[in-house]
């Protein structure tokens, strides 16, 4: 167009290069006016968009609430609580019978045959190596020792773990 107006002004037409002038003025009005309305299109479909998302993510947090709700309903703390407290107190008291099967199966398998072999098993070792553990022990001094017997300690801690059992059941 610009190139029609050239040519217009070179032959002395003034009035139709003024018509081709205000047509190429309009013409660069109307496509900026366009470029604006693009702009404007492209904004509004951003904007749907995130209007739409925004839909989807409340949609999505609704079903989030109703699902918690739920199994708020179903959970019920206090029952919880009570589920939790009994485990604990089962726990402690299947230790506490644990500890004493366990004691109980040591206190068996221990018998005087396995201390005798160990003896001999050591007394063999001392020969081997030159160390004569009866002439140290004729020095040693000779008497009780001061204090409970190993059995009585024993029947001590049974009967302490077996009141702690009873004391559990009773709770």
């Amino acid at each position: 167009m610009v190139a029609e107006i050239k040519r217009t002004a070179k032959t002395g037409n003034q009035a139709a290069t003024t018509i081709l002038a205000r047509q190429l003025v309009r013409l660069r009005q109307q496509i900026a006016n366009l470029q604006g309305s693009r702009a404007q299109m492209r904004g509004i479909a951003t904007h749907t968009q995130a209007m739409h998302a925004n839909t989807a993510v409340a949609s999505g947090i609704e079903g989030a609430s109703k699902a918690m709700g739920a199994m708020n309903k179903q959970m019920a703390p206090a029952k919880q609580l009570k589920v939790m407290q009994e485990f604990q107190k089962q726990s402690a008291q299947m230790d506490m019978t644990t500890e004493m099967m366990s004691d109980s199966i040591d206190d068996a398998l221990d018998n005087d045959e396995a201390e005798d072999e160990s003896e001999e098993l050591v007394d063999q070792v001392l020969d081997e190596i030159g160390v004569d553990i009866a002439s140290q022990l004729s020095s040693a001094p000779k008497g009780k020792i001061a204090g409970k017997s190993q059995e009585s300690a024993e029947s001590l801690d049974v009967d302490e773990l077996e009141k702690r059992l009873a004391a559990l059941r009773n709770t």
